[in-house]
């Protein structure tokens, strides 16, 4: 080989280690996707609060707002307000009633990943009622929960004394009254409101299932799970704020869909 052709030579090689690099650099630095979480009924975004501190500490950037729970069309519409100013990639994450609202949400521009956390995974025409009735063993009903009517409707709340048993037996009696006490009501309605959209099949989907749950049916979540062919974690006896009594476990899931 003459001189000349091994400089030509050594300039390729140049430029292709260069090309490997920046290729490197690029993916090393690709921006993390935001993550957007949504409570359900009978809490609010506070309870996200162990699950946000770990994933903001892991670099990513979270949003936990508060969802209206008035319905599952009104709360999309608003949340679909909310994810538009939201840019870039994100994985939606939903709690309980949350579930619902991820799925009609799916379809939002940006969407990578669906995680659902103790939650319902609806198909288009169902109801969240219907479905936490379809297996027992979901203590919600009227022994456990107060009806407050006011002239546009009636919301519902867990009674004080059964918020600990139903939704958070995991939890320290203390730390239990104390969500309780700051629980945010439902509109009834929403029970029976039918969802409009099944989440896209092609979209990779998570789900969170506590075994120790009195809300929403362990079988029941596991069924919904299975049917939409979600990626699925079982927490033995976490109850139904296994966001917050298995903060950990739920960040790591959550982390798993956003990579």
């Amino acid at each position: 080989m003459n001189l000349r052709h091994l400089i030509t030579a050594v300039a390729a090689a140049a430029l292709t280690l260069t090309g490997i690099t920046t290729a490197s650099a690029q993916t090393e630095h690709k921006p993390k996707p935001t993550v957007v979480l949504l409570h359900g009924a009978f809490a609010d975004a506070g309870s996200w609060a162990g699950v946000t501190e770990r994933l903001q500490r892991d670099g990513y950037t979270v949003v936990a707002p508060a969802v209206p729970l008035r319905g599952i069309a009104a709360d999309t519409s608003y949340l679909k307000g909310v994810l538009d100013g939201i840019q870039g990639p994100k994985v939606l994450v939903g709690h309980s009633y949350g579930g619902a609202l991820v799925s009609e949400l799916a379809g939002t521009s940006g969407v990578k990943s669906l995680v659902y956390v103790a939650a319902f995974i609806p198909q288009a025409g169902e109801t969240i009622g219907a479905l936490n009735a379809k297996y027992p063993g979901s203590e919600l009903g009227p022994d456990t929960t107060n009806a407050i009517s006011y002239p546009g409707g009636v919301d519902l709340v867990v009674k004080p004394e059964a918020f600990h048993r139903v939704f958070a037996a995991d939890l320290p009696a203390r730390q239990a009254a104390v969500l309780g006490a700051s629980q945010r009501p439902i509109a009834a309605a929403a029970f029976d409101e039918q969802v409009a959209v099944t989440a896209p099949a092609a979209l990779p989907k998570y789900a969170l299932v506590p075994t120790g749950d009195h809300a929403i049916p362990p079988a029941a979540e596991l069924f919904m799970a299975q049917r939409a062919h979600a990626t699925t974690v079982e927490v033995p006896g976490a109850s139904h704020l296994v966001a917050v009594s298995h903060a950990g476990t739920a960040t790591r899931l959550i982390e798993q869909a956003a990579r």
